[in-house]
């Protein structure tokens, strides 16, 4: 037997132990990880399907939801899906007028908004100087007063209106840019078809939603948001709003 047979014996013996050594401490990392990685594919599910929690970057929902807020979002509101896509394994409720619902913007599809919902299907909507009327209703409007502010831990300001709308016994307030018209204050009239949704920011002159983006179909709404569960101060170094912690939604 020649020097180089004796050489590839022993390279293939060395090749096979180094090989079982990879094997021995892959094995013993997925040990002692396996709980971790299984607990982060579950919470992966969860997040995608049942429930999250989202970051509110903007001011086009104020004033019940500002920016620097965590907003706990229920997937299963109206139904259940596959994981990680829009498709639907069930179905047992829609939207109704009043919910504050997430969804992707129909314009790229990956941006996720906040709005509320304004309208469903065959609903004709109008707004004209920020009223709004649904099916020819129109919602009352009543301004804030000091004291009312005070109690909803609101931000006095000289440049915005606090004003509750009520119509079909739905109530929420919203907030109006004080002396100057929006572009956006005169809408209309449209009309939803069925499975479309019509959605607005409660900061009526300052957010992109249904008057300008368009109508969101029903197999964009992702789930329902219902609660506030911490908020953080954007511009104020990230210090925590205690006072919008566990804060249920109108």
């Amino acid at each position: 037997m020649t020097q180089k047979d004796n050489q590839e014996p022993r390279s293939d013996l060395r090749s096979r132990v180094q090989n079982i050594r990879w094997g021995r401490a892959l094995l013993n990392f997925w040990r002692e990880w396996r709980g971790f990685f299984v607990f982060v594919a579950l919470m992966l599910l969860f997040r995608s399907a049942i429930a999250d929690w989202n970051h509110v970057p903007s001011g086009s929902m104020n004033p019940g939801i500002i920016a620097g807020d965590r907003v706990v979002v229920d997937k299963i509101a109206y139904d259940i899906r596959w994981p990680f896509t829009l498709s639907r394994i069930n179905r047992w409720s829609h939207p109704e007028r009043g919910d504050i619902v997430t969804f992707p913007s129909p314009e790229d599809q990956r941006t996720l908004l906040i709005k509320r919902v304004i309208g469903v299907g065959g609903d004709k909507i109008e707004l004209h100087n920020n009223r709004l009327f649904v099916n020819d209703v129109p919602a009352v409007y009543t301004v804030l007063d000091d004291e009312e502010i005070e109690r909803l831990h609101l931000t006095k300001s000289a440049r915005v209106v606090y004003v509750r709308e009520e119509i079909f016994d739905d109530s929420r307030v919203i907030q109006w840019h004080r002396g100057r018209r929006s572009r956006i204050a005169d809408f209309g009239p449209y009309t939803l078809a069925k499975d479309e949704y019509f959605m607005m920011g409660d900061n009526r002159d300052d957010s992109r939603d249904s008057r300008s983006i368009g109508a969101i179909e029903r197999d964009l709404v992702i789930g329902r948001a219902h609660t506030i569960s911490f908020s953080f101060n954007v511009d104020g170094y990230w210090l925590p709003r205690l006072r919008r912690f566990f804060i249920y939604l109108e």
